[in-house]
């Protein structure tokens, strides 16, 4: 006996995972409103797969949202200039703290000359330093050349600056952060080098001129500076102008005096490097380069957390990546697009299940076109035969299992009797029965009869006879009501679905039987099964079922068999040919067009075709004209609604082919 153990789910089991049959599934009904795989493909993309954890792009959107929310009323950006501020302030009272020490010891020493001198020349450093300026700018410049009396206090600030430069770098261009970590003199001449021949490949860029030699020689000078080695230029600069951008919001993020102060020091450090036209330069080739890369971007922070100047760039580049994201999100109009986002990027904005829905996005088209089940075809995807088989099987397998089985099932049709068809299968010979005789299987019943021995003499005991099967062969014709109004009153969908479900039904389990489709609206046309799935409704108003009965006419007069037609409508006739060709309309239906319709009918009930009609929304003009279309006609009429369509019309056709396959006679309702 078998065992079996149940845990729960960990998300390491597989059995759910997500394949090119369900996916198609999910489109379905998209697929067939819409008559476009693309168009369905998108609305995926919007809304996910929910029940199988895919979050879509709209709750990934709320996600950066939320997150960038978050962000901004959490901290305060003129930490920034506070920071750096508060550092300064210490290293002016580190200084005074010297100055008073110096002064301590001069008294200490006992030597008046000493301590003249000293308190003089401390009134005057206290001095310089009371009268340092308030901006940031002008205080680092003036304690640059101030003569610092406390050598710690000297050694905080050249410490303080250097930092002041490297974090400056580094928000920047952060993809060189490993470069700048100990920017020495001759690393800071590299650095000048490198920027020189960086702003020269951009201008060669700009006039059009090849790139690639000179991309491949600057990454063997300075290669070191961009540990992710970008594979050509558009790669670095696109790196180097989110980043520059990043750090321009910040700076259209803050305050105008804060914005100002901040701005003046940057160009007090840049200058002590001699880099800020280098600098200057790049940005400017950069934003000509890049103009969409956000550099007026700015944000309003309304948070209580002060941010360093390290801490506000790097934030700055986490919300650069956030609208990068996002502007990537909006503009995905396919799967495909969004394989150009970074993986491990998405996991830090989006968490992990965030980050795994947009790999499995980002696969769904890919997952159809290696099942086959969709191709490319200059530029658009269309459903292949096998992807438009499907489509059919997924609808009846929607439609049947609403069915009672007992009502349906199988619909397994298997008289024996008079036919055609052999069965491969035999029977003593019965008075009445067709004298198809087995020859082999009634001479051997002779010669276990006589117990051998020839000649061989028969007995009508000996008899054999072959089985046949009675086979029916139905002809159908289905008129889809294609006008405006069916979507209007939401019951395109359903009738797209029968349609496809029928034409599912019939060429897998009765494929001698014909089955002809025919859309309806102004006029009529023929479609063909492998239309069914891009069909849509005609942006026109008028319900000419005289032409749809006068096509469906023509196509059963070459077919044999039952023939039938099952007409799926939620209008009267509105609309008919005129015997000069031309499309008569009228709202409401006048007499002229009912006459039409009605001696078209006449031809199909003279032609031994029968007329089903399954009404939707049915209004009482629409049910008087329908009892007379039966009436005339002895078929029958349903009124049904889209939930229930479906499983209106699988049940009567396969009751049809069971009553007719069986010999039996039904009365028309």
């Amino acid at each position: 006996m078998s065992r079996y153990r149940y845990s729960r789910w960990d998300g390491t089991q597989v059995g759910f995972e997500l394949d090119a049959d369900a996916v198609l599934g999910e489109l379905t009904d998209d697929i067939l409103y819409n008559g476009d795989v693309n168009s369905a493909l998108r609305k995926m993309l919007q809304q996910g797969l929910p029940e199988r954890d895919v979050q879509g792009i709209r709750e990934l959107l709320e996600k950066l949202r939320r997150r960038r929310q978050e962000l901004l009323e959490q901290h305060d950006l003129g930490g920034a200039y506070d920071d750096i501020a508060q550092q300064l302030r210490q290293v002016v009272e580190r200084e005074r703290t010297g100055l008073d020490e110096l002064v301590a010891e001069a008294h200490q020493a006992g030597d008046q000359r000493r301590q003249e001198i000293t308190e003089q020349v401390v009134a005057e450093r206290r001095m310089q330093l009371d009268l340092l300026p308030p901006d940031l700018a002008s205080q680092v410049r003036e304690l640059q050349k101030y003569e610092f009396t406390s050598s710690e206090a000297r050694e905080q600030f050249d410490e303080l600056l250097d930092r002041l430069r490297q974090q400056l770098m580094q928000s920047y261009f952060n993809s060189m952060s490993e470069a700048l970590q100990n920017p020495d003199p001759r690393q800071m001449q590299r650095l000048k080098d490198m920027f020189d021949e960086l702003n020269r490949m951009l201008e060669m860029r700009a006039a059009g001129r090849d790139t690639d030699a000179a991309f491949a020689q600057f990454m063997q000078r300075f290669g070191d500076f961009f540990p992710g080695r970008p594979e050509d230029l558009d790669e670095l600069l696109e790196q180097l102008a989110q980043q520059m951008a990043a750090m321009q919001s910040m700076l259209n993020s803050m305050t105008p005096q804060q914005r100002a102060q901040l701005q003046a020091l940057m160009d007090q450090l840049l200058g002590d490097m001699d880099l800020r036209w280098q600098m200057d330069r790049l940005s400017q080739n950069l934003q000509q380069a890049f103009p969409r890369a956000g550099w007026e971007r700015r944000y309003n922070f309304s948070g209580q957390d002060p941010l360093g100047f390290a801490e506000a760039a790097q934030l700055m580049n986490e919300l650069g990546d956030i609208d990068q994201l996002e502007n990537l999100l909006r503009s995905a109009t396919s799967p495909g697009a969004l394989a150009e986002v970074d993986p491990e990027r998405a996991r830090d904005l989006l968490g992990e299940q965030g980050a795994q829905s947009l790999e499995r996005l980002a696969e769904l088209a890919r997952m159809l076109e290696r099942a086959g089940l969709i191709e490319n075809r200059e530029g658009r995807l269309e459903l292949t035969p096998r992807g438009l088989r499907r489509i059919g099987q997924n609808t009846l397998s929607e439609l049947f299992s609403r069915l009672v089985k007992d009502r349906a099932g199988r619909h397994q049709v298997d008289p024996a009797g008079a036919g055609h068809e052999r069965t491969y299968e035999t029977k003593p010979y019965e008075f009445g029965d067709p004298f198809n005789l087995q020859i082999e299987r009634t001479v051997r019943n002779a010669l276990q009869r006589t117990g051998g021995g020839t000649p061989v003499r028969l007995s009508a005991e000996d008899f054999e006879i072959e089985r046949t099967e009675s086979l029916t062969r139905t002809s159908t014709v289905l008129l889809l009501d294609l006008s405006l109004s069916m979507p209007m009153r939401d019951n395109f969908l359903a009738a797209k679905k029968v349609a496809m479900a029928l034409h599912s039904l019939i060429s897998t389990q009765y494929p001698r039987d014909f089955l002809g489709i025919v859309g309806f609206s102004e006029v009529a046309r023929e479609l063909k099964p492998e239309q069914l799935p891009e069909v849509s409704w005609d942006f026109v108003y008028g319900t000419n079922m005289q032409h749809a009965f006068q096509i469906s006419r023509r196509l059963l007069g070459r077919q044999t068999g039952t023939k039938q037609i099952i007409m799926i409508t939620d209008g009267e006739p509105t609309a008919h040919v005129t015997a000069s060709g031309e499309v008569f309309f009228s709202y409401p239906p006048v007499r002229e067009t009912v006459d039409a319709t009605l001696a078209e009918v006449s031809r199909c009930t003279r032609d031994g075709i029968r007329i089903n009609t399954f009404m939707l929304d049915a209004t009482s003009y629409l049910r008087d004209f329908v009892e007379k279309l039966t009436r005339m006609n002895q078929g029958r009429a349903f009124f049904t609604t889209p939930e229930t369509l479906g499983d209106y019309v699988l049940v009567d056709f396969i009751e049809q082919k069971r009553a007719t396959g069986t010999g039996a006679r039904r009365r028309p309702r």
